[in-house]
């Protein structure tokens, strides 16, 4: 094993060679505190970055062992470090070397949500940074001095400030930790109290803009009703009340920029674990919600919504529907189907973003047109057996439509983002409407069907059989885009690049053309969670961007995948 100083010298002697002379620099060096591993090299200065570890012993760290003793604690620590490494970074941009146009050094870059990663992984005796370096280069002549002034000088510097603990931020380390514990403990709770989300009186809810998560600057508090003020003491000693909604069919309503939505997103990010400072730590959800939208376009693969759409024209079969350019209706109802079908016990739905004939169909539309015309069987009818024969509850955002007043169990109301509970007189209002409404709700939901994958669908060869993702709502399968931009849950540019790995992991490993889409998506989570998130990669030594996603959001990537082939 070559150490510091050679590799120092190689690069000054490499200076001006032709770029390919770089791939000389693979292998491990020895430095002070940590060995230097250089896995992959580019093979030019524009393709993408060469692969480095940085590796240091557990003790050298120096990170207490009361922080690394669980699971959900080294997930909390790896999240700290990858931050802190990434801030040192940025600290020496306009150090000397670094501000040149070749030369990056990158890590993942987390955003407000604590993900198992594999940018920073411990194991029992090593803690191991996996990034990316832009080895610099004139025109395609080596730098040489440049570089080892990032590798030998500047590298090992960001190294003492990211991963030493001495040097770290320990209030804010522990802090980190001792909330993770807190939130893993509230969705415990909920779970005791058949609750099916949890909102902290004083949690900052709106964001600056649409374009930042940060949490909104003097934005108004959120305040529970008092009658749905629940108490919860955590591990930290911290005792904290807020809002407990209970299992069943929660109706938010309100006039518009009142706070609904705003309301709704922070519930459908609360199956994350959140930063300090987030605003939203303490907004907690069942782990396995899932937001349903309309998806006009998307693939649809064999999915049995009859239960919400039937008697089509030319009598297609909806029991195994397909199409390759669904309606708002006919997404929907998929939508809401493969949520089921992957394990889902809590909807969320926006009427803003919903297909309206999915949703309600009201007196005067049900005489006009008879049922036995009318396809859709609007949810409206189908909430209240979706929860009482098959106990799944709904959250849902209402601001144009009451129907739902009859079905509901609890209507709370926005109010300049104050939040009240009217549900009495949402039902006083339901029991006195001049009109009388028939069949509000169906008796049974229906059946939900576990679809089979085909390993053939999986079945491309060479170029065809790569998958490449495109940021967050994009992976290219060959030539053909897997269209994410409907899960929005998926928060992470790493949470996609673990997908597409995961799918690769699954068609090469799992799909045996007997197995449930359920059963081999669990077959998977059940190999990372035995063999570690980088046992799936191919990638040797160095998967260092991949976050680990849902199985809700996995699955919903497999159904908008469109040469899917189902049993």
């Amino acid at each position: 094993m070559k150490n510091a100083k050679q590799l120092e010298s190689v690069l000054n002697n490499l200076d001006g060679q032709k770029y390919g002379a770089y791939k000389q620099l693979k292998g491990i060096y020895q430095f002070n505190r940590f060995k230097l591993a250089v896995d992959h090299i580019q093979v030019d200065p524009y393709a993408p970055p060469s692969k480095i570890r940085v590796i240091m012993n557990r003790e050298t760290a120096g990170i207490p062992v009361d922080l690394l003793d669980s699971k959900n604690k080294i997930i909390a620590v790896s999240d700290f470090l990858t931050r802190a490494f990434g801030e040192s970074i940025q600290k020496h941009k306009n150090s000397t070397g670094m501000n040149n146009k070749n030369i990056k050094i990158l890590i993942d870059r987390p955003g407000e949500e604590i993900v198992e990663r594999t940018s920073v992984v411990i194991d029992e005796d090593e803690v191991e940074v996996r990034f990316e370096i832009g080895l610099p280069a004139a025109g395609r002549k080596i730098l040489g001095k440049a570089a080892a002034g990032i590798l030998t000088r500047i590298l090992p510097e960001i190294v003492d400030e990211a991963m030493l603990y001495k040097n770290l931020d320990q209030k804010g380390l522990k802090e980190q930790v001792s909330l993770m514990l807190d939130q893993e403990h509230i969705r415990k709770e909920i779970d005791q109290r058949n609750l099916i989300a949890f909102v902290a009186d004083g949690a900052t809810l709106p964001r600056q803009s649409g374009v930042s998560d940060k949490p909104m600057k003097k934005a108004v508090p959120f305040s529970s009703p008092d009658n749905l003020r629940v108490e919860i003491s955590l591990p930290s000693g911290k005792i904290i009340t807020g809002m407990g909604l209970a299992e069943g069919i929660t109706l938010i309503v309100g006039g518009g920029y009142h706070g609904k939505s705003t309301l709704l997103q922070a519930l459908e990010r609360g199956v994350y674990n959140h930063i300090p400072g987030d605003g939203r730590e303490m907004v907690i959800v069942k782990q396995d919600a899932s937001k349903i939208r309309a998806e006009d376009g998307r693939n649809i693969e064999k999915v049995n919504i009859s239960t919400f759409i039937n008697n089509l024209p030319a009598k297609k079969d909806t029991r195994v529907f397909s199409t390759e350019n669904a309606s708002g209706s006919t997404s929907q109802a998929a939508n809401v189907m493969e949520a089921l079908e992957s394990d889902s016990s809590l909807l969320l739905i926006d009427e803003d973003t919903s297909a309206t004939n999915f949703m309600i169909r009201d007196a005067r539309m049900q005489k006009l047109i008879a049922p036995d015309k009318e396809p859709i069987t609007p949810f409206s009818k189908k909430v209240k057996p979706l929860y009482e024969d098959k106990n799944v509850s709904t959250i849902l955002i209402v601001g144009g439509s009451g129907d739902y007043f009859d079905v509901a169990d609890q209507v709370l109301m926005m109010d300049e983002y104050k939040l009240k509970d009217v549900t009495d007189a949402a039902k006083n209002i339901a029991d006195s409407d001049a009109y009388q409404k028939e069949d509000m709700s169906d008796n049974i939901f229906g059946e939900i069907t576990q679809r089979v994958p085909l390993k053939s669908g999986f079945s491309k060869s060479g170029k065809d059989a790569r998958l490449k993702p495109k940021g967050r709502t994009v992976i290219m399968y060959g030539r053909e885009p897997i269209e994410l931009a409907g899960l929005e849950q998926l928060v992470d540019d790493s949470q996609t690049n673990c997908i597409s790995v995961m799918i690769d992991y699954l068609r090469n490993n799992i799909l045996d053309d007997r197995l449930t889409l359920s059963q081999a998506a669990d077959q998977v989570y059940e190999h990372i969670e035995q063999n570690g998130l980088d046992s799936i990669s191919p990638y040797a030594g160095h998967p260092g961007n991949l976050a680990l996603p849902r199985k809700q959001e996995f699955i919903g990537a497999l159904n908008r995948y469109r040469n899917l082939k189902i049993k």
